[in-house]
């Protein structure tokens, strides 16, 4: 009885150790894919701002003026209710393609409740160096 009740419990720690390992690999590997590699981004201001937006940092702000334009899909649409719904909900997970110098960035997009789907987002930078327009929409590229 007691070799009975010896061997379950080292079963039953053993079961615990391996199922412990099995979490502690699932977080790793979670933590690793959230890394995106932004170096494409050649505009640094653009960069900041993407940055910013990954994180959901509501910095993301700043580098915009008072009141900038944004479409999305070509529709005018309010930019701080926009973000209000969209920062820390939203985000880059590839950055595929880069051009204009730097202020029109192209890729995969989790767009919350809307799925994943190719983008742009268009930046319009003005002569401080603030965005004053930003234009988003599934791309065809």
């Amino acid at each position: 009885m007691k070799t009975l009740f010896a061997i379950s419990f080292f079963l039953i720690c053993l079961s615990n150790t391996s199922c412990g390992q099995q979490k502690k690999q699932k977080t790793s590997q979670s933590k690793t894919a959230q890394v995106m590699d932004l170096s494409k981004i050649t505009n640094e201001k653009v960069k900041q701002a993407i940055e910013a937006l990954q994180s959901g940092d509501k910095g993301w702000y700043l580098f915009f003026t008072e009141s900038p334009v944004m479409t999305d899909d070509g529709n005018t649409v309010d930019f701080k209710s926009f973000f209000a719904k969209a920062l820390g909900n939203e985000k880059f997970l590839t950055i595929d393609k880069v051009e204009n110098e730097g202020k029109d960035v192209y890729g995969n997009f989790k767009a919350g409740q809307w799925g994943t789907f190719k983008v742009f987002f268009k930046f319009h930078q003005n002569a401080e160096g603030k965005f004053n327009r930003l234009d988003i929409g599934q791309a065809k590229y």
